[in-house]
């Protein structure tokens, strides 16, 4: 297929997650003998932090606004068997618009933030998606899964609403066979967000103040000036993708925070999730629906709910125990959520949805498949 993307970003992942996920799954496209473009607003922060190397087999273009896309892609969109339109693309609405009225083929709504953009629609209107949009796109595509599907369908109208979770490249993240992991106790990768940083407060900061023995570092742009860092967590401003790798295997123990909207969805794992996995690195996460159907608790993920729970971890788990948790979980993931699983995933829903398309909108928001 001829496939064109239009994201937020994939030349840098500076601030966002949505550029390593789009990485992995473009090159896993290309490697499948599909043509695919993406296409990519310029803008001054994302120009200032380009951390993509080039991505063979796929054509990765700039454009500064969106008279400019138009006239400079115009012809692939309308040829593409599919076009997909990412959340958060600055002038998304537009955008989406447009694809859909010259676009012969299939149209899909890519949402990276799930959540988010259903509560932001709730109360208003965003930048990238309308309401009245949504049942207009042949296919929405989320990176929340479970009962927010049949909401997609049942109260705002999306034809057909499928689960694209993200996912990890597995030539990229990996136990490196020097990893001795023990330069950090605990780490934790993710930018700033004010509704994340209560769990970092209870589930690093507060564990690293009452161990002043142990090594901690928290890794992500954005994070205010007024934090107050206990003397034993490390700080780093921007970890670019290529060092997450050498990051986790350097960890005996690494945290996953999630945020509030994605917690009160459920089935929102981030692909520091699946990253961190992939390298073996035993995880402690907070809690949330669905968690269960992505890593078996106890067996290939660890619960916190509190500071004490991280301080049991730490302080009564073995080395070899670790281990087994972070072997499980590599196991888990290679098996169900590499960036191959999902590009095998996507070809089924473009097929499902090439037929769905064909069928008219209800004037009700009600599933078109039972």
């Amino acid at each position: 297929m001829k496939i064109v993307i239009l994201g937020l970003s994939i030349t840098s992942s500076w601030g966002n997650g949505h550029a390593t996920t789009y990485r992995a799954l473009v090159r896993e496209l290309a490697r499948r003998g599909h043509q695919v473009y993406f296409l990519e607003r310029d803008t001054p922060w994302y120009a200032r932090q380009r951390d993509a190397a080039h991505i063979p087999g796929v054509a990765v273009c700039l454009y500064g606004n969106f008279d400019e896309l138009r006239e400079r892609h115009s012809r692939k969109i309308a040829e593409a068997d599919a076009v997909i339109v990412g959340s958060y693309v600055p002038d998304g609405i537009a955008i989406g618009e447009w694809v859909l009225a010259i676009s012969s083929g299939v149209v899909a709504f890519y949402d990276i933030d799930t959540p988010v953009t259903l509560a932001r629609l709730r109360h208003g209107s965003i930048g990238y998606l309308s309401e009245s949009l949504i049942p207009r796109y042949h296919l929405y595509l989320s990176f929340t899964g479970g009962p927010v599907l049949a909401q997609l369908e049942q109260r705002w109208g999306a034809r057909v609403a499928r689960p694209l979770y993200c996912a990890v490249d597995p030539w990229s993240y990996f136990p490196e066979s020097c990893a001795k992991r023990t330069h950090w106790d605990l780490g934790y990768l993710g930018t700033y967000s004010d509704d994340r940083q209560p769990g970092l407060e209870q589930l690093m900061l507060r564990p690293a103040s009452r161990a002043p023995s142990r090594s901690f570092i928290v890794a992500g742009a954005q994070y205010p000036d007024g934090i107050a860092w206990p003397a034993n967590v490390e700080r780093v401003e921007h970890l670019p993708p290529a060092a997450h790798r050498r990051f986790y295997n350097q960890q005996r123990f690494t945290l996953n925070l999630t945020r509030a909207e994605m917690i009160a969805a459920g089935y929102s794992p981030s692909v520091r999730l699946f990253e961190a996995a992939a390298c073996g690195t035993p995880i402690i996460s907070d809690s949330w629906p669905g968690l269960e159907t992505f890593f078996s608790p106890g067996k290939e993920i660890l619960i916190a709910r509190d500071a004490a729970d991280v301080e049991h971890f730490l302080q009564e788990i073995s080395p070899e125990k670790a281990a087994e948790i972070g072997n499980a979980a590599r196991r888990r993931v290679l098996e169900e959520h590499t960036a191959a699983h999902r590009a095998v995933e996507l070809e089924s829903y473009l097929r499902e949805a090439g037929v769905s398309r064909l069928a008219p909108v209800s004037a009700a928001p009600v599933s078109l498949l039972q």
